[in-house]
């Protein structure tokens, strides 16, 4: 890599220490909760505006049809381009754009963007609106430094990867936006650590699982046959025969943190007998005998194991209970499925952004994949493009939680990364040492 256009584009991406801070101060300070889906198009507007007076072509894509789009909280998306000087690669950089909600025990505002030290606070933070940050910045001074690239460089803010990436990523990878044939190059700039570079994440299966019973008096159960006994009979099951089989498994991808190297299984949610009360009833509930019980489960399964084997083990877990329950009924929902993906170690976006990480941090980078997933899967999976990894700013600890934050070097370092990247992907760098 050519030490001169490094050490310019460092510096350049150094000097722009305060655009980067105030830009994700202003990211930040859009409080676009998922769910509902709130100021999407304002988040949208605002890095619209900006990246048009910077040149490039902007296009607002609502999600019409998408899950959870409604006419209230349209599901908006944003793709800005600017073209090279000819002909060459695409490297885009996708960001989603939505947050979680705040939950409690912060100290500061959750929307302020508050500076202390070299901390900005703020629910989005580190995910990931620091990264969206790293990502303009550090185009914007590729570009200033190599106007006559060759090929085109994207940026995308996304809705509603927090709830899947339907309304955002998968919608667009759908209508062609990640074709391979129209981008070559994916980063995704989620808060994995400035060190490690993230070539993929484990697979998930959602279902509901319900039992059925007969409803009787609760004063005589022998009446009724109870859901919920029968849901307790598969909930033991699971800890007797499923999790300890999981807990044998282990996957030769680089899954951090390590206990996420095996498989999991989570009960997300667990109700059975009437539904919950409305808010300010204070009486006792109705005695009865529950004649349903419904769990969610959430299977998170490795590259090496193959989903319709996965969904067989609950099957077959399910027909143990029944045999020795004669009363036992019980129905499985698919809610949601996605397949484990993972970019190749050899491919050009990964070995360009290893050099990089060097080259900034002095150190090679480390090589992960992430326990849950995020939008790869859809640009994996729909898009077929195998060339995308997650490389951004912020601790993956921090994402969801009480007063989240992204440390400013690390938004500055990361960003010299990014721009560095560019440098080496449109051939840039090759170009100066000719």
């Amino acid at each position: 890599m050519d030490a001169t256009l490094a050490d310019r584009l460092m510096a350049a991406v150094a000097a722009r220490r305060d655009e980067l801070t105030d830009l994700a101060q202003a990211l930040i300070r859009v409080p676009t909760l998922n769910p509902p889906g709130a100021c999407y198009r304002d988040i949208c507007a605002l890095l619209d505006e900006r990246l048009r007076a910077a040149g490039y072509a902007t296009t607002l894509l609502r999600a019409e049809g998408a899950p959870a789009d409604s006419d209230r909280h349209p599901r908006w998306n944003l793709i800005a381009r600017a073209e090279g000087s000819g002909p060459g690669p695409c490297v885009h950089f996708n960001g989603h754009h939505d947050v979680v909600e705040v939950g409690h025990g912060w100290t500061v505002p959750p929307f302020a963007g508050v500076v202390a030290g070299n901390r900005l606070y703020g629910r989005g933070a580190c995910d990931m609106k620091g990264g969206i940050a790293a990502a303009v910045i550090a185009a914007g001074a590729f570009r200033d430094l190599c106007p006559d690239f060759a090929g085109a460089v994207e940026i995308s803010a996304t809705a509603d990867e927090e709830s899947g990436g339907y309304g955002g990523v998968a919608w667009l990878a759908e209508r062609g936006w990640f074709a391979p044939d129209r981008v070559q190059h994916v980063i995704i700039p989620e808060p994995l650590d400035k060190d490690r570079i993230c070539l993929g994440h484990r697979g998930v299966w959602w279902a509901e699982i319900e039992t059925q019973g007969r409803i009787a008096h609760g004063s005589m159960p022998f009446l009724g046959d109870s859901a919920v006994r029968h849901m307790g009979a598969v909930l033991a099951e699971m800890e007797a025969t499923l999790l300890p089989l999981l807990e044998g498994r282990r996957t030769a991808m680089p899954v951090v943190p390590d206990g996420a190297r095996r498989p999991t299984l989570n009960i997300n949610s667990i109700h059975g007998g009437e539904p919950e009360q409305e808010e300010g009833y204070t009486g006792l509930p109705a005695p009865c005998v529950p004649d349903r019980c419904r769990i969610v489960i959430d299977r998170r399964f490795l590259i090496e194991e193959d989903l319709a084997s996965v969904k067989a083990e609950v099957t077959a877990l399910l027909e143990r209970v029944k045999a020795r329950r004669p009363s036992f009924s019980c129905e499985v929902r698919d809610l949601f499925e996605v397949h484990p993906v993972m970019a190749p170690p050899d491919a050009p976006v990964v070995t360009a952004t290893a050099r990089a990480v060097e080259q900034v941090l002095g150190r090679p980078p480390a090589f992960v994949a992430s326990p849950g997933t995020y939008d790869q899967k859809h640009i994996d999976r729909i898009g077929r493009l195998k060339n995308c990894i997650a490389y951004g700013p912020g601790i993956l600890t921090l994402a969801h939680q009480p007063d989240e934050w992204v440390g400013i070097d690390d938004m500055v370092q990361s960003a010299q990364v990014m721009a560095l990247v560019l440098a080496d992907l449109t051939g840039a760098m090759a170009r100066t040492q000719d």
